[in-house]
């Protein structure tokens, strides 16, 4: 095997496959004397102060002409004597200690920032799923007389509210719509697994794929407004029964293959059931009910048998209504915040650039 390539603490590695991922590392103490795959390129300093290396190897410009100078469409990859022949500006000893130090400063200040703000959007999300769950199970009057609900991981509801079975409040059909084309059916929009998974909303504005239905298919899976599709299997259990709410009546778009269709029985509002759905309550009877060991799914008997806490009909429409509200505001915060990480991100990599490359003057900086 090739793989022989011990790295020391100070070495920088760079992938030399699919070089577009920009993956580029320094060593630290905890990945000292590893060795490293031929898909990476252990770069160790010589007549170069070692704290620099690292700097010089994270400029932007140096990244971007590994990329350039990278052979192949699908799978880009650059040879060891490609990349030592690359070109970089290089200061005098000196002044690489400075830049190095100042780097080492700035950056760890502006990483400090950003844990900071990926932490607050942690508390974010965990706040909004908290929210949820809350107003799905002990709704929105705190005074409210409660009982339990005969569930454990429901807990107590309003005296007043029923809970029953997903089964006796929505009819549910796994799609069996798939992406191929046919030529005795009909030509069709597709709501695929991802849009689902990637959006809590479906709406009609959305870039769906071509695909064809059956006239049947098409009867018995065209969306329409009040609809809540949720995920049915995948290779992780976290990531079935992810549901997503259609707000407008969509002609001529289809629920796709690997997703279930759920529409409100009698009153009940498709929307406070989606939000039953995003619940704690119904993770966790979906995460212990869906069987599997390399691909994880829900059956129908499983989907059924979700528990929901019912409230009456118009207090389920200002239920769903408030989280709306509530969950937008929230939204709104995270990507504020999402925007400000990648502001910082953004001005690390500016940083580095321009010192490493001269475009600031460093010297003289303590």
């Amino acid at each position: 095997s090739r793989a022989r390539r011990k790295a020391s603490t100070g070495d920088v590695v760079v992938s030399t496959v699919r070089t577009y991922l920009k993956a580029v590392a320094a060593v630290t103490d905890e990945y000292a004397d590893c060795i490293f795959s031929t898909g990476f390129a252990v770069l160790r300093a010589r007549q170069l102060e070692q704290s620099f290396l690292k700097w010089m190897i994270l400029n932007e410009l140096l990244i971007q002409s590994i990329e350039a100078h990278s052979e192949g469409l699908s799978y880009p990859a650059i040879n060891a004597s490609a990349l030592v022949k690359l070109k970089s500006v290089i200061p005098p000893p000196e002044e690489q200690a400075t830049i190095a130090a100042t780097l080492d400063r700035e950056t760890t200040r502006i990483d400090a920032l950003v844990e900071k703000k990926t932490r607050f959007i942690e508390l974010l999300k965990e706040k909004r799923q908290a929210l949820i769950t809350h107003a799905v199970t002990k709704g929105l009057d705190p005074n409210a007389k409660m009982k339990d609900s005969g569930v454990e991981w429901i807990g107590q509801v309003p005296e007043y509210w029923e809970v029953k079975r997903l089964r006796h409040v929505g009819r549910y059909s796994n799609s069996g719509v798939d992406k191929k084309s046919y030529e005795d059916q009909q030509t069709v929009e597709l709501c695929n697994y991802t849009d689902v998974y990637y959006n809590e909303f479906i709406n009609d504005d959305m870039p769906f794929m071509q695909a064809t239905a059956s006239s049947h298919e098409i009867e018995q899976f065209t969306l329409r407004k009040g609809d809540v599709i949720i995920t049915k299997d995948s290779e992780d259990p976290s990531d079935i029964g992810i549901p997503a709410f259609v707000r407008h009546d969509m002609p001529g778009v289809v629920c796709g293959y690997h997703l279930t269709m759920i529409r409100a029985l009698n009153d009940n509002y498709g929307s406070y059931i989606h939000r039953s759905l995003q619940s704690d309550h119904t993770k966790a009877h979906f995460f212990v009910e869906s069987p599997g060991i390399t691909r994880y799914g829900l059956n129908q008997n499983t989907i059924g048998n979700a528990p929901v806490a019912l409230p009456p009909p118009d207090e389920q429409a200002t239920i769903a209504a408030t989280l709306d509200r509530e969950t937008a505001r929230i939204d709104a915060l995270i990507g504020k915040a999402e925007h400000s990480i990648t502001l910082l991100k953004e001005r690390r990599s500016a940083f580095i650039t321009a010192a490493v490359t001269g475009q600031i003057d460093l010297r003289g900086k303590q």
